[in-house]
């Protein structure tokens, strides 16, 4: 991939579309929010994948990020993030769902390369 400088930032061009990445959220993504959204992505990715291995398939996923702590005194480091997963399907069962969130936690890449330096918490919910 190539990026290339841009007068708000830089832009990649890729299969589905021009990317920009701002530290103006005007002008394009600021790069805390593709960070952000990569876990989210990955870890809901996995998530179903999982799920289906163990015969509890999901119908619906909403994924709402319920805190990102970024500080300030070290380049606005991000420091944690929580994702909260509501969840509904047929067959789910509280006691596998916490053994997928946690297979899904191991087996998600994004979540991988940042788990030395971040907290990254996933919890959820039936709906």
């Amino acid at each position: 991939m190539k990026y290339v400088m841009t007068e708000n930032g830089f832009e990649t061009a890729l299969d589905f579309g021009i990317l920009t990445i701002s530290g103006d959220e005007t002008k394009g993504f600021r790069p805390y929010q593709l960070l952000v959204s990569s876990l989210v992505g990955c870890s809901g990715g996995v998530l179903r994948k999982v799920c289906e291995k163990m015969r509890m398939p999901i119908e619906e996923m909403e994924i709402n990020v319920l805190e990102v702590i970024r500080n300030p005194e070290e380049a606005s480091k991000l420091e944690k993030v929580h994702m909260h997963f509501k969840l509904k399907g047929t067959n789910l069962d509280t006691t596998k769902l916490q053994k997928a969130m946690t297979l899904t936690k191991k087996n998600c890449s994004m979540v991988r390369s940042v788990d030395q330096s971040m907290v990254v918490i996933e919890t959820f919910e039936l709906i």
